[in-house]
């Protein structure tokens, strides 16, 4: 198994009440029911005010190498993407466990 984990932090200025981070947030909830290839899906904002606190985060699992492509270039994961582009960064991480 792999685990996929993305930390997202969000630009200067841009609020989690903007109405582009809820439609980012609810294209990513939506992810878990929409791809098959994900075997554990979850997703949140962050509840912690720590300086070095990133805003939200996705958790997620795949059997291999080769689902993991295939979640990485379905289009609602590529859509979800494009959204989160405009306003946030991100660091991730993908780990055999």
């Amino acid at each position: 198994m792999i685990r996929h984990l993305v930390l997202f932090k969000l630009n200067d200025g841009v609020q989690r009440d903007d109405p582009r981070v809820v439609a980012g947030a609810e294209a990513f909830r939506a992810l878990g029911g929409q791809i098959g290839d994900l075997r554990f899906w979850e997703c949140g904002w962050n509840v912690s005010d720590r300086s070095v606190a990133y805003d939200f985060a996705i958790n997620s699992a795949v059997e291999d190498a080769d689902a993991l492509q295939r979640y990485l270039d379905h289009p609602a994961h590529r859509a979800g993407v494009a959204l989160w582009r405009e306003f946030a960064t991100w660091v991730m991480a993908d780990y055999e466990f």
